[in-house]
């Protein structure tokens, strides 16, 4: 039995919304929300079998004091940066891109044989004796992601954090995070052990499920109105982000068709957030001074 679960604090339906040089995506979350999901900045989700909605991507450009991870589950990125690496993060891959105290990137998106696209992109902060850290990528290739099957045909993919004493690849990050890809087959309960304190969200992705052990109320604060939806006994699908409140567990119940999601979690910073852009400093002065050396040309640091 679940001690102290973790109750469902707000719901967030993504947005859509053009990023870069014309990229269709939907928000989860981003700038309005900082600091409610500190560490965490920015989530989006790329989904599309249009080659128009993606193929322009997102040239050349600046990141410092942040990261950001790429999820790829159909299709592929391609990307470059200013200090020689390149490569494609295809279906299963994992990047988690370190930007510390500068780099610049491309990301061009790229459909399979089909056209079709489908991903996620989160930003997370680095607090202020991380900034300028030396830049880093861990390139997470599918194969090399612990794929954990669990009683009752329950699959955990393990990206980053630990799971029945199963680690997954990504190391050594400051903000402590985790990073699962969980499939519950139709009626059956997942149930994970958070830490206190932590930021803790889900992303649906497939399906529908009921992610409050209680179920109750069945309406929930979400942005831009309430969420009530009787018929459906408050299962949350796709599309919406479940952002929940303190404790030290949580317990999903698949529907009757099961449901997909990404669990998330990470360690609070709580420092000031100046953030302009692809760029996220502690103060304004940090900021002026690191779009300053942009222009000069000095930004890269190592």
């Amino acid at each position: 039995m679940l001690s102290n679960p973790r109750r469902i604090r707000k719901l967030i339906k993504s947005m859509p919304t053009v990023e870069g040089a014309g990229v269709h995506i939907r928000r989860a979350f981003g700038f309005h929300q900082v600091p409610e999901l500190d560490p965490f900045l920015l989530f989006d989700e790329f989904h599309s079998a249009n080659r128009k909605d993606y193929e322009s991507g997102f040239p050349w450009h600046p990141h410092r004091g942040m990261e950001t991870i790429t999820y790829v589950i159909e299709g592929a990125v391609r990307h470059e940066d200013s200090l020689g690496n390149k490569g494609l993060i295809e279906a299963g891959d994992v990047q988690w891109m370190t930007a510390g105290s500068g780099i610049v990137h491309q990301e061009m998106p790229e459909g399979d044989e089909k056209g079709h696209l489908w991903g996620f992109q989160l930003w997370t902060n680095l607090p202020a004796s991380h900034k300028m850290m030396k830049p880093r990528y861990q390139e997470i290739k599918s194969n090399r992601v612990p794929e954990l099957l669990m009683e009752k045909g329950l699959k955990v993919r393990i990206i980053c954090g630990d799971v029945n004493g199963v680690e997954g690849p990504v190391k050594g990050i400051v903000t402590e995070p985790e990073y699962l890809d969980i499939t519950v087959p139709p009626g059956e309960k997942f149930t994970h052990i958070t830490l206190p304190g932590y930021t803790v969200f889900v992303y649906v992705i497939e399906g529908k499920g009921h992610f409050d052990k209680g179920r109750e109320p069945c309406a929930f604060e979400i942005e831009g109105g309430r969420y009530l939806d009787p018929a459906e006994h408050c299962a949350i699908g796709p599309e919406y982000l479940v952002l929940y409140g303190d404790g030290n567990s949580l317990e999903v119940t698949a529907g009757d068709k099961g449901v997909r999601f990404l669990l998330i979690s990470g360690k609070p910073i709580g420092e000031p957030v100046a953030w302009y852009g692809p760029i996220v400093m502690n103060t304004q002065e940090e900021l002026k001074t690191a779009f300053e050396e942009y222009r000069k040309n000095t930004f890269i640091k190592h």
